[in-house]
């Protein structure tokens, strides 16, 4: 059996930037040990699986170690795959399990996304946190994931954490970020080695957490945001009482097929 499978730069407007996914369009559904496998195989933060529902598509993501509730690179590069197969198409909505109905729309020479907002909440640093990050943020929240703030985009980028503490704590994820310079609202990072993710490249889910938080603190409904990983990831955000628009370029780099 053989089956399609893309890989897309996400957030990105340049090949070898953003984050990489892998995208892999299906009739019907494989079993769920032979879609991780695949994504384990891929090697890539997030393999996104879909299948056509009449005009609409049901949408997955897999890490190389677990499905995931909400992924943003790989709905923007499954969106992207499906506008260079339909060029005339404006918009596709994926259906979710945990997430819900993710509409996609072109607008311009970006694709928006239609997200659930996951606004974050202080709370106690868990014993661990700091020593793993190796430097202690100025304030912790959390929503699916921990959010350590930082001063300044250079705290950010000197972060070396200790990926196996890092792992260890109960959370889904670490983001840091602090505010930007130059235009950006903001920059942030993404760890999640504990889904076999030491650092991801771009991450749109930690955007659901990350505009809602520095929209209030700035004051601003529409957010340009930078993950200054070393891919580098552009994402324009606008907040619409509790949704999140994410919006970003992709670039096909790979067209293959997948035997298995």
């Amino acid at each position: 059996m053989q089956i399609p499978v893309y890989h897309v730069d996400a957030f990105t407007d340049r090949l070898f930037g953003g984050n990489p996914a892998a995208v892999c369009p299906l009739e019907s559904w494989l079993p769920d040990a032979t879609m991780q496998a695949i994504a384990a195989e891929n090697n890539l933060s997030e393999t996104a699986f879909f299948v056509r529902e009449g005009d609409d598509c049901a949408l997955r993501w897999f890490t190389p170690k677990v499905e995931v509730d909400l992924c943003g690179h790989a709905t923007l590069a499954s969106a992207h795959v499906i506008f260079q197969r339909e060029p005339n198409r404006g918009s596709v909505a994926f259906r979710t399990a945990k997430a819900g109905t993710l509409t996609v729309t072109r607008t311009g020479e970006k694709l928006a996304m239609d997200f659930p907002a996951r606004p974050p909440k202080l709370v106690a640093a868990p014993q661990g946190l700091a020593a793993a990050l190796g430097k202690a943020p100025t304030e912790l929240l959390a929503a699916r994931d921990y959010m350590a703030v930082y001063d300044s985009p250079d705290d950010v980028a000197a972060l070396a954490p200790d990926f196996a503490a890092l792992g260890k704590l109960d959370c889904f994820a670490v983001i840091v970020t602090a505010p930007g310079e130059n235009g950006v609202d903001f920059v942030s990072r993404f760890f999640a080695p504990a889904q076999g993710i030491p650092e991801d490249p771009v991450t749109g889910s930690s955007h659901c957490t990350l505009a809602p938080y520095w929209g209030r603190r700035l004051g601003k409904t529409y957010l340009e945001a930078l993950q200054i990983s070393r891919r580098v990831g552009k994402l324009s955000c606008t907040l619409a009482n509790e949704r999140v628009v994410i919006a970003g370029q992709a670039v096909l780099y790979l067209e293959g097929r997948i035997t298995i």
